[in-house]
């Protein structure tokens, strides 16, 4: 079962509130995604500091329902 684009933004705008979160299907077949993830609390954060944010704020889906995503994260 593929996980809906939208519920990998909602779960991440949920854990990281100030983030500001775009998703694109990278195959079209809802299993292979890029997100940008930008976000002032990542301020002071090294990038692995910043994917352990976006990870987490997917709750263990990543793996499982969410088979890949490729994350860039960055400061405004």
């Amino acid at each position: 079962m593929a996980m809906d684009a939208g519920e990998i933004e909602r779960l991440i705008k949920a854990g990281i509130p100030d983030a500001t979160v775009t998703i694109r299907d990278l195959a079209g077949d809802g299993d292979h995604y890029a997100a940008t993830v930008i976000a002032p609390s990542f301020k002071g954060k090294s990038r692995v500091q910043q994917h352990q944010l976006v990870y987490e704020a997917l709750k263990g889906q990543m793996g499982g329902v969410l088979h890949a995503l490729a994350l860039q994260t960055d400061t405004p």
